[in-house]
């Protein structure tokens, strides 16, 4: 039985949709009160009744990680709603297609600045906070693409994903100082909204890669995360978490027999 996060405050970048919004949905119903970060209000405070209906404590708060003014006030206002800052969830990605001949510096910092800068504003802004919790926590939503694997399209995601890694590992010798833990988990092929929308026949070629032959569910991510912001979790910090169903072991299809 692992110790209760109830009435631990809890943010989430990114929470107004997939796994930010599992993320969300996962604290709230163990008891914590959350705030949901995100830049489009209607999304934001529309996700933040749904899940408050199922009868958890969570709060809308507007934000753009990519401004690190925006984080401070994130924060601030987390602050000024629950007294406190626990668990930071540094979750607010995009991932735009583009071709490494064709993308722009505009397109390439855009990825970087919410996906990689976001990751950094939002922990700068949460740390004296996360000091005075005396049990901070950080939770870090990478991917396999860019640590592990490449995907066409990808290269500014995937390099913004594994710039998380690198900078977690670092953060957390810093904030170890402090009793903060820092981790990463790292997503394969999971069930959202944008993936359901791209048919039967692609989520069929998606789950041959996958050795236990499924995609994975928000939920399952948002069960990792959970553990990580536990008590019998404080003795993990700077590491990472694959969460892929197997995909990223097999050498090849044929691999899988």
């Amino acid at each position: 039985m692992f110790t209760s996060i109830r009435g631990l405050s809890v943010l989430v970048t990114g929470g107004t949709k997939g796994i930010g919004k599992g993320l969300a949905a996962a604290f709230a119903a163990e008891g914590a009160n959350v705030v949901i970060v995100g830049r489009d209000r209607e999304a934001g405070e529309r996700a933040a009744a749904e899940l408050a209906s199922e009868g958890g404590v969570v709060s809308f708060e507007p934000g753009d990680v990519s401004s690190a003014e925006s984080c401070a006030e994130v924060v601030a206002a987390t602050l000024a709603r629950h007294g406190g800052l626990d668990i930071v969830c540094c979750n607010a990605g995009i991932f735009p297609s583009a071709s490494l001949a064709e993308m722009t510096p505009e397109q390439l910092e855009e990825v970087l600045g919410v996906n990689l800068k976001g990751t950094f504003f939002a922990v700068q802004a949460a740390l004296p906070a996360l000091r005075s919790s005396g049990r901070g926590r950080v939770i870090v939503t990478s991917s396999i693409t860019g640590p592990i694997t490449g995907f066409s399209g990808w290269s500014h995601y995937g390099a913004s994903k594994a710039g998380q890694l690198g900078f977690m590992r670092s953060a957390a010798l810093e904030l170890a100082r402090s009793g903060i833990t820092i981790n990463a988990i790292m997503p394969g092929n999971i069930i959202t909204e944008g993936l359901a929308d791209l048919g039967p026949e692609y989520l069929a070629t998606m789950e041959a890669a996958i050795p236990l032959g499924r995609l994975g569910s928000i939920e399952e991510i948002a069960s990792a995360a959970l553990f990580l912001a536990t008590e019998e979790a404080a003795y993990i910090t700077g590491q990472t978490l694959v969460i892929d169903g197997g995909q990223t072991i097999p050498e090849s299809l044929e691999a899988m027999g």
